[in-house]
């Protein structure tokens, strides 16, 4: 049985895991969008049960770049980048309007 140590909790979440990692505001907001722009194109990619062959065909990319996309290596990959490719599978991207909540809001 697991000594009551190991349960014991070690750092608890802010709700994102890029401000937990210490990015800035800005840059954990684009990861965050660039993470799921990526989570769209893998699910479409794995709903359709596209090769790596075809994606290169459909995406216009070159082999290298769509394996590091279905690897999720995607940190040279641009936010427009992605909204192309989830554009050349079809996938129509909504984006939300939401106020941040107080905690969260720079003061003036």
């Amino acid at each position: 049985m697991p000594s009551a140590k190991a349960n014991r909790v070690t750092h608890v979440s802010r709700g994102n895991v890029f401000d937990d990692l210490g990015f800035s505001p800005e840059k954990a907001l684009a990861l965050k969008f660039k993470a799921k722009i990526l989570t769209a194109i893998l699910d479409e990619v794995r709903r359709k049960k596209y090769r790596q062959g075809q994606l290169v065909v459909l995406l216009d990319e070159h082999q290298p770049v769509v394996s590091n996309l279905l690897h999720g290596k995607i940190s040279q990959m641009s936010i427009e980048k992605l909204l192309i490719f989830a554009n050349r599978l079809g996938l129509a991207l909504d984006i939300r309007r939401s106020r941040p909540s107080a905690k969260r809001s720079r003061a003036a």
